[in-house]
């Protein structure tokens, strides 16, 4: 396409929509800075997600440093893997890992998954003996509430064993 004025290559185009009226500009770059539609001098490109990525990073930075003194200097003492490394690659060398960067790993763990503790799957026996002393200790429970004549707190504790029971049983 050619420039509208100086019929050069058109390498700037502008497209202008003003009362539902499409208008569109082809024009050579010395035509388009002849009509102020770009800078003289070329202003310094600023990249955005660079920047960011060094606010965000020097925040973690201060936060991780109130964590420990220096974090930078953390060595695993099993596997030799630097702190640094880690957060370059993302990974951890061995288990000893989590103990010799515990004080910059919490912080991190507690925001990627909002806990500090796993909350997975059990193993299903592991799940029936957790599920059957929780019935225990409910019923346990229920006959102190009665004992000490608290009907509403024993029945209650009723309901809800009940409820669990039923659930066990529609498993």
């Amino acid at each position: 396409m050619k420039c509208q004025f100086c019929n050069n290559q058109a390498t700037v185009h502008v497209t202008d929509i003003a009362n539902k009226r499409k208008r569109e500009l082809h024009l050579c770059e010395k035509c388009a800075r002849k009509h102020n539609l770009i800078p003289d001098q070329p202003t310094p490109h600023v990249d955005l997600k660079a920047l960011l990525g060094l606010l965000i990073g020097s925040l973690q930075q201060q936060h991780q440093a109130s964590a420990t003194a220096d974090p930078v200097a953390l060595t695993c003492p099993s596997c030799g893997l630097q702190y640094v490394e880690f957060r370059a690659e993302g990974r951890l060398g061995c288990p000893d890992d989590y103990e010799a960067f515990r004080a910059t790993l919490e912080p991190l763990l507690e925001r990627i998954h909002r806990s500090q503790t796993h909350s997975g799957k059990l193993p299903l026996a592991l799940r029936r003996r957790l599920h059957d002393a929780e019935l225990r200790d409910l019923k346990k429970q229920m006959k102190a509430a009665a004992k000490a004549e608290q009907y509403e707190e024993a029945a209650r504790l009723r309901d809800l064993i009940r409820q669990k029971e039923a659930t066990d049983e529609s498993r």
